[in-house]
C-alpha cells in the first residue's frame, strides 16, 4: 500500500516561471492537462518550489505529525488513530480542533466524489437527463451498470453518486456540462475556489489515477461546503432508492455509509476505497447545534468508521475547550459575473452527441447560480492553474510517477482493487 505522495523539491524562480507561463497561450482543459502535464496543482507547484510561506489554516497545520493545543486540564487525550492522516474541525466556527499531516498528498478513493457533487449540484439541471456514453458504461468497476445510449435522470445520478458511489454515474454527470474536460476544469476549480489547493482530480470517481490526490484539510473544506447544500445532503443522507437502469431492470441502492445508522447525530459523509489510498472517509455529525467534520486518509481496510466515531467522540468532548491548531479557510472570491456569459454560450453549442449529454450541458441554461459559481472560475482562471500544472508536470518526481503508475494498472488488472464504495 503506497503511502503519502510527495513532490520533488524543484528550484524554480518567480520570473522564469512567469516567463514560462506567458509563453503558454491556449488553456488546457483539465482532461489534456491529466495526460500532458504530470497532473501537479498550481499549489503543488508553489509548495514544491518552495514559494508558500505558510500551509492553508496556520502554520501549525504544517506539521506532518500530529497537532493538538491540550488545555491544563478537562479534556481527554486523542485516541490512537491508525490513519496516515486526519482533521478534527468544528464546521461552524471553521477551528481546525485537531490533526495529522493535514496538508499531506494522499490518494483519496471516492471521497473525492464529494468535491464532484459539490462542484455540479449547483450547475445541473436535476430534473435534466443525460445520455449514457460508452465512457461512463465501460468505467471499471460499474457499480450502478448505466447502458450506453439511455438517458438518465440528473437526480438520479447524485443519488447513486452519493449512496452506492457509482463510478459510472460520476462520469456521466461530469459529461452532463457538455463535455468530460469542462466537468473536471469545473471540479477542479471548485477546489480552487474553496482554497482546497492540495487537490488535482484526475478524475470525478477518484479512482485512482497517476497525479491525483488531496489532503484531510481539503476533504474538510469540501465537506464543509457540502453542508451548506441542501441538495447534497439530500442526496448523501438517502437511506435507500430504486434505480431504473433500463426497460425491465432496476437496482436498489442503499447508503454505504454505515455512520448514519451507527451514530447519534450524523448528517452525511463519504466513504472510499482502493488497494493504493487504503480507507478514505469523510464524516460528519452533528450534536447540541455543533456540527463537526472528520476526515482521514490511508486507514487500514474496515477501520475508518470506527476511527471517525472516535475522533467524533473526543471532539464533541473537546470542543471549545482547546485552543484550534488551524481554522478552515474561506471559499475565495469569485471574479465577476461578467466574464460568464461568453462561457454559458459557448457551453450551449456543445453537440450532444459528442457530450453524451441529452441537451447542452443537461438543463444548465436558466440555472442563474451557475453564473457566479465555479464555471466563471473555470473559464477565467483555470487557464492559469493548467500552466502552473504543465510546467510542474515536467519537474515532478519519475520516481513518483512510476509508483503511481504501478498502482493504477494493479488496480486495474487485479480487479481485487474494486472500491468498496
Amino acid at each position: 500500500m503506497l503511502d503519502r505522495i510527495r513532490p520533488r523539491a524543484v528550484l524554480v524562480s518567480v520570473c522564469a516561471f512567469a516567463a514560462c507561463a506567458g509563453a503558454t497561450a491556449p488553456a488546457a482543459s483539465a482532461a489534456g492537462l491529466a495526460s500532458a502535464a504530470g497532473l501537479a496543482s498550481a499549489a503543488g507547484l508553489a509548495s514544491a518550489a518552495g514559494l508558500a510561506s505558510a500551509p492553508v489554516g496556520g502554520p501549525q497545520l504544517a506539521s506532518r505529525g500530529v497537532v493538538v493545543n491540550y488545555p491544563a486540564g478537562g479534556v481527554p487525550k486523542l485516541p490512537d488513530i491508525k490513519a496516515s492522516a486526519w482533521v478534527v474541525a468544528d464546521a461552524g466556527t471553521g477551528q481546525v480542533l485537531a490533526a495529522k499531516d493535514p496538508h499531506g498528498w494522499y490518494r483519496p478513493a471516492s471521497t473525492l466524489k464529494m468535491l464532484t457533487a459539490v462542484a455540479l449540484i449547483p450547475v445541473l439541471n436535476p430534473d435534466a437527463t443525460v445520455v449514457a456514453s460508452k465512457q461512463a458504461t465501460s468505467t471499471e468497476p460499474n457499480v450502478v451498470g448505466l447502458v450506453t445510449g439511455r438517458a438518465y435522470k440528473i437526480s438520479d445520478l447524485f443519488t447513486a453518486l452519493l449512496t452506492i458511489s457509482a463510478n459510472d454515474a460520476a462520469i456521466a454527470l461530469t459529461q452532463a456540462t457538455g463535455s468530460f474536460g469542462e466537468g473536471m476544469s469545473l471540479i477542479n476549480a471548485e477546489a480552487r475556489h474553496l482554497q482546497a489547493d492540495d487537490t488535482v482530480a484526475v478524475d470525478p470517481n477518484g479512482l485512482d489515477a497517476p497525479g491525483q490526490h488531496t489532503s484531510a484539510y481539503d476533504l474538510a473544506l469540501i465537506a464543509r461546503q457540502a453542508l451548506k447544500l441542501p441538495a447534497f445532503l439530500t442526496y448523501d443522507q438517502t437511506r435507500s432508492a430504486r434505480f431504473v437502469v433500463a426497460r425491465r431492470k432496476a437496482v436498489q441502492l442503499y447508503n454505504q455509509n454505515s455512520l448514519l445508522t451507527s451514530y447519534p447525530g450524523a448528517v452525511g459523509g463519504k466513504i472510499g476505497w482502493t488497494s493504493a489510498a487504503g480507507a478514505t472517509y469523510v464524516g460528519m455529525a452533528s450534536r447540541h447545534g455543533v456540527t463537526l467534520i472528520v476526515t482521514l486518509l490511508h486507514c487500514p481496510a474496515l477501520t475508518e468508521i470506527t476511527a471517525a466515531e472516535k475522533l467524533l467522540d473526543w471532539g464533541f468532548s473537546a470542543d471549545g475547550k482547546v485552543a484550534p491548531v488551524g481554522t478552515l479557510a474561506g471559499p475565495a472570491s469569485a471574479p465577476a459575473a461578467s466574464s460568464s456569459s461568453a462561457s454559458a454560450s459557448a457551453s450551449a453549442s456543445a453537440s450532444p452527441a459528442a457530450t453524451g449529454a441529452a441537451a447542452p450541458r443537461a438543463g444548465v441554461a436558466g440555472r442563474p447560480k451557475a453564473a457566479s459559481g465555479p464555471s466563471v472560475l473555470a473559464t477565467t482562471g483555470f487557464s492559469g492553474a493548467a500552466v502552473l500544472a504543465a510546467v510542474a508536470g515536467f519537474m515532478y518526481s519519475r520516481r513518483q510517477r512510476l509508483r503511481a503508475a504501478r498502482a493504477e494498472r494493479a488496480a486495474r488488472a487485479g480487479r481485487s482493487d474494486r472500491e468498496r464504495v
